[in-house]
């Protein structure tokens, strides 16, 4: 089904317009009674589908709790200079 306003009705109802264009209507827009422009919904963006073990080619980890730990990098040197570093 196809609706028409007029651009100023429009700008007061913006947001139904919208709403009705996601519904699917076919929402146009009139400047003296003339249509000059529609307004119509995007599609959605698809979702990226994943597959399970897309980096299974890379093997298991060494050690899966790697990332439990402190930073090697910061444990001995402080991440501020003026800090002294905590035993």
């Amino acid at each position: 089904m196809t609706v028409q306003f007029n651009i100023a009705e429009a700008k007061a109802k913006l947001s139904e317009l919208v709403a009705l264009a996601e519904a699917g209507e076919d929402v146009v827009l009139a400047r003296g009674g003339k249509p000059v422009a529609t307004l119509k919904a995007i599609a959605a963006p698809s979702k990226i589908k994943r597959r399970a073990g897309a980096f299974a080619h890379l093997g298991p980890l060494e050690d899966p709790d790697m990332w439990l730990g402190p930073d090697p990098d910061f444990q001995d040197n402080p991440i501020f200079p003026d800090e002294e570093p905590t035993p």
